[in-house]
This record gives C-alpha cells, sequence and structure tokens, in this order.
C-alpha cells in the first residue's frame, strides 16, 4: 500500500513539472476592406467559381440574390460606375451599382472584392457592348470590332467591399 501511494505521489510530482504547451491556432491575416453602397458583412461570400456554377444553370432573365468574393479585372475608367469579376474558366461577371446609388475607386483592377447583391443573366445589346469598352478606355479598333450581342453573367450590386 506504502508502495502505491508513492508511485501516485511521485506520478503527480512529474505531471506538475511539466512545462505547459499552449497550443495557439493559425491564425489567418484578417483583411481589411472598405465599404461602398449599402453596408455588409463578408462572413458567408461563396467564391467566385461557386458562383459560375450558378449562372451556367441559369437562363435569361433568371436571378438570384448573392454574396461573393472575387477579383477585379475591369473598372469603368470614367468615374468608376462598373466593374467586371473573374469567375474562373475565362468567364467574367459585369457588375453594375444599384440605382447608381454609388462608384467605387477607379484603381482596384487586381483587388478582391465582396459583393452582395443579385446575380443575373443578361443579354447586352451592342451600342451597350460599345459604350463599356469606351469606358474601359478600348481603342477605336477594338470598339468597331464589337458587332453582335452577347450574353454575359450580371451581377447588380447593393453594396460592396474592396480589399486594402
Amino acid at each position: 500500500m506504502r508502495t502505491l501511494i508513492v508511485v501516485f505521489v511521485c506520478t503527480l510530482i512529474l505531471n506538475s513539472c511539466k512545462e505547459k504547451v499552449e497550443e495557439t491556432p493559425n491564425k489567418v491575416p484578417k483583411i481589411e476592406y472598405l465599404s461602398y453602397g449599402k453596408e455588409i458583412i463578408g462572413d458567408d461570400a461563396i467564391a467566385a467559381s461557386s458562383m459560375l456554377y450558378h449562372y451556367q444553370d441559369m437562363n435569361a432573365r433568371d436571378s438570384i440574390n448573392s454574396k461573393m468574393i472575387a477579383t477585379v479585372t475591369d473598372v469603368c475608367q470614367a468615374k468608376g460606375c462598373w466593374m467586371t469579376l473573374q469567375l474562373g474558366e475565362g468567364k467574367e461577371a459585369m457588375v453594375k451599382f444599384k440605382d447608381y446609388g454609388f462608384f467605387v475607386p477607379k484603381d482596384i483592377k487586381g483587388k478582391q472584392v465582396i459583393v452582395n447583391g443579385k446575380a443575373f443573366v443578361n443579354e447586352v445589346p451592342v451600342d451597350e457592348l460599345k459604350h463599356y469598352a469606351e469606358d474601359a478606355g478600348k481603342s477605336k479598333q477594338e470598339i468597331a470590332a464589337i458587332t453582335e450581342s452577347k450574353k454575359t453573367f450580371s451581377f447588380e450590386a447593393d453594396g460592396v467591399l474592396v480589399a486594402q
């Protein structure tokens, strides 16, 4: 019995002398965002590649409310009144802002954004495509080469977060 007590006490002493190592979880750096339009929270945004699958299942005039995170590929250089986002597989989404109630900075090409609003498929007429090409600063030859309407993935955003 005495041996059992000595073993128990020794075990307690040895365990109490162990250095406790606290595990720190891998911390993901927090990205700071500037908000434009309606204030939104980016926590539940889906990836652009997932949004592409939703777009591919949609017909013209279908729409869904959504929030997605994507990279900006182009921005209106006149006043920041539209932008295009990379969806993956060479596809892009054209983003306009609800009721032209706000604009985004003209220098955000390549930045990560989170957009909240309505995703839909749209048939864009030639004159509108030429207008966008002009806003993007395309050459006269590039603008003149636009001769057919285009089915596009569109997004009407009521709020945008731009990564800093």
